[in-house]
C-alpha cells in the first residue's frame, strides 16, 4: 500500500485527490490546503489540514501548488528525508528544497474542476533524485492505470512549451474560427468533424506528413482572398498570415532536404 499526501487545492488536487481514492493500493492518508473549506466540502471523508504541523507519515507527499509556491511550501514542510514532489511542467526538481528527497509527477493534462479526466490516457513525466524514489513514483502512476514517462527536467521544460502549441494555442485559433462563425452566423459545431479528423490523423502520422490547405498547395489565389476576407479583423488576418508562412517555410525546407 503506497501512502500519499496531496498538499494543495486547485484543480490537479482535486483530481488526484479523486482518483487515489478510487484506486487499490493507494491510501491517501491526508490532505493539505491554505484553505480547507472546499476540499472538506467537496470530499467531507477525507482528513484535511492547513497546518504543516499536522502533516502525518505517508510515502510521498505530491505538491500540487503554483509553480511560485513550490519553493516556500516545500521549504515549510516539518519534516525531512521524505520523498517529495512537484507536479509542475516547467519547474526543474531543484526547486524543491534539498533537506527532501525530490522528484517531479507531472501530468500532461488540461485539468479543470468541473470535467472528469481519466488518468488512463493521461501520460506522468517521472524524474527523482535516485532510483529507489523513482521506483516508487512508477508504483504509484501504474497503480493509477496512467501511463510513464521518464523524462529529464530540460526535457520536461520542451515537452510543457510542445504542449502549449498543440493546446493553448490550437485553442485560441479554435476561438478565431467561432469568432467567424458567429460573425456569419454559422453553427460552430459544423467544424467539429473536420476537427476530430484532424486530431485523428496525427494520432497516426506525423503533423507534418497531413497538413492540407492553400499554404502547402501555394495556393495563392486563395490564400489573397482569405487575407482580403479577414482585412476589417486586422489582428487575426497578422495570424493567418504568420501561419501560412510558417507551412509554407516548413514545407520548403523539408521538401528541399529530401532533394539533398
Amino acid at each position: 500500500m503506497v501512502k500519499i499526501t496531496i498538499i494543495g487545492g486547485g484543480n490537479v488536487a482535486h483530481h488526484l485527490i479523486e482518483q487515489v481514492q478510487l484506486a487499490e493500493g493507494l491510501e491517501l492518508v491526508q490532505a493539505w490546503a491554505r484553505n480547507t473549506y472546499e476540499l472538506s466540502m467537496r470530499f467531507p471523508e477525507l482528513n484535511v489540514t492547513s497546518d504543516f504541523s499536522l502533516l502525518e507519515e505517508a510515502d510521498i507527499y505530491v505538491l500540487a501548488v503554483s509553480d511560485d509556491a513550490i519553493a516556500s511550501v516545500s521549504a515549510q514542510l516539518p519534516f525531512t528525508d521524505r520523498l517529495v514532489v512537484h507536479v509542475s511542467g516547467t519547474q526543474p526538481l531543484t526547486l524543491l528544497s534539498d533537506k527532501n528527497r525530490r522528484g517531479v509527477w507531472y501530468p500532461l493534462q488540461s485539468f479543470s474542476k468541473e470535467k472528469k479526466i481519466d488518468l488512463k490516457e493521461v501520460p506522468f513525466c517521472l524524474e527523482t533524485e535516485n532510483k529507489e524514489d523513482l521506483e516508487v513514483l512508477k508504483q504509484l502512476t501504474v497503480l493509477l492505470n496512467a501511463k510513464v514517462y521518464e523524462l529529464d527536467s530540460e526535457q520536461r521544460k520542451a515537452l510543457h512549451v510542445a504542449a502549449v502549441f498543440c493546446n493553448n494555442f490550437v485553442n485560441q485559433m479554435y476561438h478565431l474560427a467561432d469568432s467567424i462563425c458567429e460573425q456569419h452566423n454559422l453553427p460552430f459545431e459544423i467544424l467539429q468533424p473536420l476537427i476530430l479528423a484532424t486530431a485523428k490523423k496525427v494520432k497516426h502520422s506525423k503533423p507534418f506528413e497531413v497538413q492540407t490547405g492553400p499554404a502547402v498547395r501555394n495556393d495563392q489565389n486563395t490564400i489573397n482572398n482569405q487575407q482580403d476576407f479577414l482585412k476589417d479583423v486586422p489582428q487575426t488576418q497578422k495570424i493567418y498570415n504568420l501561419l501560412t508562412r510558417s507551412i509554407q517555410e516548413t514545407h520548403v525546407k523539408e521538401l528541399q532536404r529530401d532533394y539533398e
